[in-house]
């Protein structure tokens, strides 16, 4: 369709493009291009994508449909303002539909640039020469993507036109040496990239997730993203995916994108792309009820075609930028009268386009409002210089000294989709919050997705398996935190962390008080073998001259009896607060009292071994080794000297042991050299008297003392190797609580074994308690063995 209408009849080229579109005309007709075409002295081109496909196509992009009759109102408007901007001159305009595509877009800009041969329309002078005739048209407004604006702007460079893009933010397009005829009337992605980087430091997000398309739009807005994030490093990416530029096409790497992200803890979803892309990642976001926080780049910050979607509340949070808001003069109203619709504030761009194209004019043209001095012939090549010498100065005036940037915008979802812009991000870097209360009911919804902010008291932010966001992990036992995600602190010594680990308490100073049950019982066992000690004595004491008594070694018996009550003694330093006298007292006595009782016990056996032994070479000297007194004092001699020395140079002293929650107090060893040769040295004791007794089975003892002596060594071994395992694993008050038992059960063991027997003979069978009952037992037993025996 190609038509030439009079700028009278421009209000039917309106409804006739209106017609064409409301009829869902294909993006090619049957004799070219879609385009609308008014006459004028200068001509304005124009490059819009229409239509969303370029293939039969019954789709149409209302918004870009706006954009075109924003620059037919703002021609209109200009040629006839009173007074005249260009006096003696009139704008018109050759607009194209190229569907988004570059491919449309190179025909549409070749058809621009065909020379039109009326000197008196194009303006140039007969003498001009050129290696490519010179065009009408002069000027060019678009295109709205950036790939699309990046081929117009090489192929439109041939012939010096003047491009002015009032979308395509690429920062590509600033290379002035590779397109040094574009220019933009929107801020390129330089300054949007910044001002994503500066909203997401803003609301305090740590992690997010980058997907862009692989275009000059989504490529470069993903790289200075990236760039800007390692440059500011307190923001972590956690995976970014540069996707084909057509991927909404493919919904196997859509379903796949959007599980990544449904996976990923990313607080915030950048998505630098065209809004054909973004709608089948937000239906399948809707599908899978993501309820994530998404920015949205300035391509599909506004678009109805996605915040329209069914269920888009489900999808999450969505911020957007888009160029900071004004309005074109008196538009609205236009469009409210001659379609019932609706404009959007973003449309000034195209509206600022074309002032900045009659700025240029004025300015090369030398016009006033009653004249132009210039003689009105001109190429598009001075057209283009006066635009790049004062571009920014024509931007500044335009906007009547406002400073540019962009509004960030909020999808408000809680009863109909509707955008709201609360945030106004200014050129100085600077984010101005104007919304307070819709700021804070953002934040009070986003922060809750992803990334925990703050963790509970007891807990800190610590990196786990997830690349960029902090998980809250419980402090671990004797750390607190007071909450906020703070790190964890250790507790003092003296202090451990509560069970909530928000806190560090004292601990309670334990030790074994007399009032505990198993002190209790052991207390009263302990007194109790004490006044069996007595009754023993006694006993030993009315019967000493009797064969029982010189059968457990006669005297040494009782020197036995009081090695057993030192040791059923020291079982009460123990018990109560650990002091160094009591320390010094507990193991060592033990050892001493111990060794002596096993000394008197070893001198007994050599007695009844010499006593029934008839090899007169190993008789002689058996009998040299018979004297119990010696015996006694060497054996209890080794441990003596082993225990003083033990005080002397490292004796034990009080000490406690920092547990959980409390503080134990105990005794500490001192030399565990010295502890373990006292304890090895009672067991060695221990074993040969076991071995000496075991031999002495076979003897004729009628009081069976060697045998009641083998059981004793036997129980006082099997305690103490069933003891020492418990005693080494066990921790805290009960420790020293082992070791009273340990020394309890060793005292009965040989008190119960070995002495017990002998006063129930006492005092229960007197008459095996005399000389002739012994004698008859021996010689009854040598003729049970068939063994000679001498009578007396």
């Amino acid at each position: 369709m190609h038509t030439c209408v009079h700028p009278r009849v421009s209000t039917m080229l309106l409804l006739l493009f209106v017609s064409i579109l409301r009829a869902f005309c294909p993006c090619s007709g049957e004799n070219g291009l879609l385009h609308a075409y008014s006459p004028g002295d200068i001509i304005i081109g124009g490059l819009f994508p229409v239509h969303r496909e370029t293939n039969r196509s019954t789709m149409y992009d209302f918004k870009s449909f706006l954009h075109t009759q924003v620059m037919i109102y703002t021609i209109r408007e200009i040629n006839q303002r009173t007074p005249r901007v260009l006096p003696d001159f009139t704008l018109g305009y050759d607009i194209y539909d190229t569907c988004g595509d570059v491919n449309f877009a190179i025909r549409a800009t070749l058809q621009l640039l065909k020379n039109q041969s009326d000197p008196e329309r194009c303006l140039v002078p007969a003498s001009f020469q050129s290696a490519l005739l010179e065009p009408q048209t002069k000027a060019v407004i678009g295109e709205r993507y950036s790939e699309v604006s990046i081929a117009i702007a090489r192929v439109i460079a041939l012939s010096s036109v003047t491009q002015i893009s009032y979308a395509s933010t690429s920062e590509h397009l600033s290379r002035k040496r590779k397109f040094p005829t574009f220019l933009r009337t929107i801020s390129s992605d330089e300054h949007q990239t910044r001002a994503i980087a500066k909203l997401v430091y803003k609301f305090n997000w740590k992690s997010v997730a980058i997907v862009g398309s692989d275009d000059e739009y989504g490529k470069y807005g993903s790289d200075n993203l990236v760039y800007i994030f390692r440059e500011i490093k307190k923001i972590c990416i956690e995976f970014i995916d540069i996707l084909p530029g057509d991927f909404y096409e493919d919904l196997t790497k859509v379903n796949a994108l959007v599980s990544k992200i449904n996976k990923s803890s990313a607080e915030a979803i950048i998505m630098f792309t065209k809004d054909t892309n973004v709608g089948p990642i937000m239906r399948e976001a809707i599908n899978q009820k993501l309820n994530r926080t998404w920015i949205a780049s300035d391509s599909w910050s506004t678009s109805s075609k996605v915040y329209q979607l069914k269920g888009i509340e489900k999808a999450g949070e969505v911020f957007g930028f888009i160029s900071k808001m004004n309005e074109v003069p008196s538009f609205k109203d236009y469009v409210m009268s001659m379609f019932n619709g609706t404009t959007n504030d973003e449309l000034y761009n195209v509206y600022l386009a074309v002032q900045v194209i009659v700025e240029g004019l004025r300015h090369l043209l030398k016009c006033d409002n009653q004249q132009c001095k210039h003689s009105g012939k001109f190429t598009a090549l001075e057209v283009q210089r006066s635009y790049l010498s004062d571009i920014f100065f024509i931007l500044y005036c335009i906007n009547n000294n406002k400073i540019l940037g962009y509004d960030i915008v909020y999808w408000n979802t809680t009863n109909s989709t509707r955008i709201e812009n609360f945030i106004t991000y200014l050129f100085p870097k600077i984010i101005h919050v104007y919304h307070v209360a819709l700021i804070l009911f953002c934040l009070s919804q986003v922060t809750a997705y992803n990334c925990s902010k703050t963790c509970a008291p007891g807990q800190e932010l610590k990196m786990q398996s997830k690349e960029c966001c902090k998980d809250c992990v419980p402090c671990a036992d004797g750390e607190f935190s007071a909450g906020n995600g703070e790190e964890c602190q250790r507790c003092s010594q003296d202090e451990f962390s509560s069970p909530q680990r928000d806190k560090c308490l004292n601990k309670t100073v334990e030790f074994l008080h007399w009032e505990d049950p198993f002190v209790i019982i052991l207390s009263c066992l302990g007194v109790f073998g004490i006044f069996a000690i007595f009754v023993f004595a006694m006993l030993f004491t009315l019967y000493h001259s009797t064969p029982i008594v010189k059968a457990v070694g006669g005297y040494l018996c009782f020197l036995e009896l009081f090695s057993l009550l030192a040791c059923f003694c020291v079982m009460f330093t123990f018990t109560g607060e650990p002091t160094r006298v009591s320390c010094m007292v507990g193991l060592p006595v033990f050892g001493l009292a111990l060794s002596l009782c096993m000394a008197c016990i070893l001198a007994n056996l050599f007695q009844i071994l010499v006593g029934f032994n008839f090899d007169l070479k190993i008789g002689s000297w058996m009998k040299k080794l018979n004297r119990p007194l010696a015996v006694v004092t060497i054996v209890f001699g080794v441990q003596l000297a082993v225990c003083v020395s033990w005080l002397y140079f490292n004796p034990p002293f009080p000490d406690k042991e920092t547990l959980n929650n409390a503080i134990v107090l105990k005794c500490d060893k001192g030399s565990d050299k010295f502890f373990i040769a006292m304890l090895g040295y009672n067991g060695f004791l221990a074993v040969s008297c076991f071995l000496f007794a075991f031999k002495g089975n076979q003897l004729p003892d009628l009081y069976k003392n060697a045998r009641l002596i083998t059981t004793s060594m036997m129980l006082f071994l099997i305690i103490w190797i069933l003891l020492i395992p418990i005693y080494i694993s066990l921790i805290g008050k009960y420790k020293r609580a082992i070791e009273g038992a340990a020394i309890l059960i060793s005292s009965y063991s040989i008190l119960c074994c070995h002495l017990a027997p002998k006063c129930y003979i006492m005092v229960f069978r007197k008459e095996i308690n005399n000389q002739h009952a012994i004698t008859e037992y021996i010689r009854k037993h040598y003729e049970q063995n068939n063994m000679a025996v001498i009578k007396s």
